[in-house]
C-alpha cells in the first residue's frame, strides 16, 4: 500500500483530500496541519512514499519549506500544492527539487493521476498553470497546435483516458478524439505515449 503524507493548514481541504484518495485508490492517508507536524510524522514508525505540501501553511516559509522537508527526507518525494502560487513560484520550486507541482484548481482525477504520475518516478507539472506573457511559447512541431489541442495534450501527459480529458474539459469525448488524431498528426507521432513522451522530451510539460 501507498503511504501519503498530506499537510495543509485548511482542515476542510485537507480531510477531503485525504478522504477522496482513500476512497479511489489503494493508498494509506495521513495528515498534517503544518509543516513541523508533517516532519514529526515523517520521523515515525510510518514511512512515507509521497509527501504533499502546502505552500502557504504554517512553517513553510516560502520555498524553505520545501527545503527543509527535502533535506530531512531525500528518499521521499514531495509534491507542492497550492491555490495561489505563481508560475513563477511553481517554477522556483521544481528548480529546487520538487517532484510537482499540484494547483488546488486541478480536478479530481487529474490530482489522483497527478500523483501517480509522481509515484511512478516522473515529475508533474501543469503545462498551462498560470501561463504568463513572459511564458516561452512552444516551437517547432508544437507550435502548429491549437490552444485546445495543447491542452489536450497536457491531459494526455499525466495518463487520461479520452473520457476523463473531455470531463477535464467541458468538451464531448468524440471532441477529444478529434484533438488526439490532430495531435498525433501534427507532432508526426504514432500513438499517445509516444505524444507525451516527445513532450516531456521538449520540455512543453
Amino acid at each position: 500500500m501507498t503511504n501519503i503524507l498530506i499537510a495543509d493548514d485548511h482542515d476542510l481541504v485537507r480531510d477531503t483530500i485525504a478522504a477522496y484518495l482513500e476512497s479511489v485508490e489503494d493508498f494509506r492517508v495521513q495528515t498534517a496541519s503544518d509543516l513541523d507536524s508533517a516532519l514529526e510524522l515523517m520521523r515515525g514508525l510510518d514511512s512515507f512514499d509521497l509527501l504533499i505540501l502546502d505552500y502557504n501553511m504554517p512553517g513553510m516559509d516560502g520555498l524553505n519549506g520545501l527545503a527543509r522537508a527535502r533535506q530531512s527526507f531525500p528518499a521521499t518525494k514531495v509534491v507542492l500544492m497550492s491555490g495561489v502560487a505563481t508560475r513563477d513560484v511553481a517554477n522556483k520550486a521544481m528548480e529546487s527539487g520538487a517532484n510537482g507541482f499540484i494547483p488546488k484548481s486541478l480536478t479530481a482525477p487529474s490530482l489522483v493521476n497527478a500523483i501517480k504520475f509522481v509515484l511512478s518516478g516522473e515529475r508533474y507539472f501543469p503545462f498551462d498553470f498560470g501561463t504568463t506573457e513572459t511564458a516561452a511559447a512552444p516551437s517547432g512541431a508544437f507550435a502548429n497546435l491549437s490552444e485546445r489541442e495543447m491542452q489536450t495534450l497536457g491531459q494526455l501527459c499525466i495518463g487520461l483516458s479520452n473520457k476523463e480529458i473531455a470531463r477535464n474539459l467541458g468538451i464531448q469525448e468524440v471532441t477529444v478524439k478529434l484533438h488526439v488524431k490532430n495531435v498525433l498528426a501534427k507532432l508526426g507521432v504514432s500513438n499517445r505515449t509516444q505524444a507525451a513522451l516527445l513532450a516531456k522530451e521538449k520540455h512543453i510539460v
